[in-house]
């Protein structure tokens, strides 16, 4: 459970259940809408793919989804199918000229063949325009059901080829939804596709749940649930569904973080009387008491390489970040320029920190860059009250969740905060995001 700009003032009253108030959701695909945009942005077209076989096409438009993933990453500027004036499906058959004349740096083509029993071949290529240099040739195999995973996977490749950076489109994210109010609140822990398609439903319950954390591995997700009157610590297995009970002590259970290699599991405990930073061992459930203080320490993230934690602390009077041994011992002030910084997230070489940063009554999503040496800071988002940033696994870019009015909404911030998309869940209350690890190459 992590502290809101609203409640870390009043931690305990958490215990008691107080969260926004939701309004009616639907289950359904998050809503993606672009705002803003990066003029840099690199031209590429993704021509759509001629599906050449028997029977019947998939339903998934490959091209599409590619071209809306590398939209929405916000380094590349994509060609609207309706301005091709011709369709290439092969290397051979593009002129270059044409496309040069389209102003486009990058070409991908493609097709898509019958591979039988309900299957579907995807050849793809991309090509260096200026060039005229083939950069990749692949070709994919999977289910109708699939589709839209190769499309994830060819836009990765794209997108590292390009910009030798990993892509991140082939990952999940997780989320808490809200429907009805009042007494019947009833809670659930979502998980999605990185662009918000292929909502699953974990864990439904009619108490609050809160701070999904993702496993290094993606197949578990530790959350909070109440549904014991308490706050508890559980691990939900999302192929399996099978669930474990973690931490259910007296006090605070909350904030739970799994390590880098998920042997261990960072979390907030009030055992001791005031909230205080833990480490516990899941294979043997032993406890490792990280903080001692008085005040309030919470919201653990681990270093890229295991062997720290950061954490929210208002032991300097204001919330602030530090960061301690992961074994325990003396820790250290992180943040220093604004009054109130907390819910750190780290990326995954450890050299940005992104937080909640507020300033009177406005929390804003704000990024501290160690990478050139001296501290940069700078603001990612414009709203009010945003809160619970969530690096994606390469760093490019930052969920975090927000308010509209009495919807709650997310959004996804490129690094530079060059380019925001808001990810609507339709007509409902969404909030507590969690970007998912790199899932396993197929």
């Amino acid at each position: 459970m992590k502290a809101s700009p609203r409640l870390f003032a009043v931690y305990a009253a958490i215990l008691a259940f107080l969260l926004p108030l939701a309004t009616v959701a639907q289950e359904r695909g998050l809503e993606i809408d672009i705002v803003g945009g990066n003029a840099s942005a690199l031209p590429i077209a993704v021509v759509p793919m001629a599906y050449q076989g028997g029977g019947t096409a998939p339903e998934t438009d490959v091209a599409a989804v590619v071209a809306a993933d590398l939209a929405r990453s916000g380094q590349f500027r994509t060609l609207p199918a309706a301005d091709m004036v011709e369709k290439p499906a092969r290397g051979g058959e593009i002129q270059f000229p044409t496309w040069r004349l389209l102003k486009q740096d990058f070409i991908v083509v493609g097709h898509v063949l019958d591979a039988g029993s309900g299957s579907y071949r995807v050849e793809y290529e991309l090509f260096d325009v200026a060039k005229q240099e083939r950069l990749l040739g692949f070709a994919m195999t999977a289910r109708s059901s699939a589709m839209r995973d190769v499309a994830h996977q060819m836009a990765d490749a794209i997108y590292e080829k390009i910009l030798g950076v990993r892509g991140a489109f082939w990952t999940r994210i997780a989320y808490i939804t809200v429907t009805g109010t009042g007494k019947g609140a009833r809670y659930a822990l979502m998980v999605a596709d990185s662009d918000g398609y292929n909502p699953q439903t974990v864990v439904r319950s009619p108490e609050p749940l809160l701070s999904p954390s993702w496993s290094p591995d993606g197949r578990k997700v530790a959350y909070v649930s109440f549904e014991r009157g308490n706050s508890s610590i559980y691990i939900q297995d999302i192929t399996t569904g099978s669930r474990e009970l973690i931490a259910s002590f007296r006090g605070i259970n909350s904030s739970p973080a799994f390590s880098p290699d998920g042997r261990r599991l960072a979390l907030t405990l009030s055992r001791s009387g005031n909230p205080e930073i833990y480490v516990m061992d899941l294979g043997s459930k032993a406890l490792t008491q990280i903080t001692n203080q008085f005040g309030i320490d919470t919201e653990p993230t681990w270093s890229a390489d295991g062997g720290s934690l950061y954490f929210t602390s208002d032991r300097g009077g204001q919330p602030q970040i530090y960061q301690v041994p992961a074994s325990g011992g003396g820790a250290t002030r992180v943040t220093f320029q604004g009054r109130y910084n907390a819910s750190p997230t780290v990326s995954f070489d450890d050299k940005k920190i992104a937080v909640a940063q507020g300033s009177g009554n406005v929390y804003r999503i704000a990024l501290l860059d160690r990478s050139l040496g001296s501290p940069r800071w700078s603001t990612l988002s414009p709203g009010s009250l945003d809160e619970s940033p969530s690096f994606a696994p390469n760093a490019s870019m930052v969920l975090y969740a927000a308010r509209e009015g009495r919807r709650g909404v997310l959004y996804a911030v490129s690094a530079d905060g060059r380019v925001r998309q808001r990810l609507v869940l339709a007509d409902g209350d969404v909030r507590e995001p969690a970007w998912g690890p790199f899932r396993a190459q197929r």
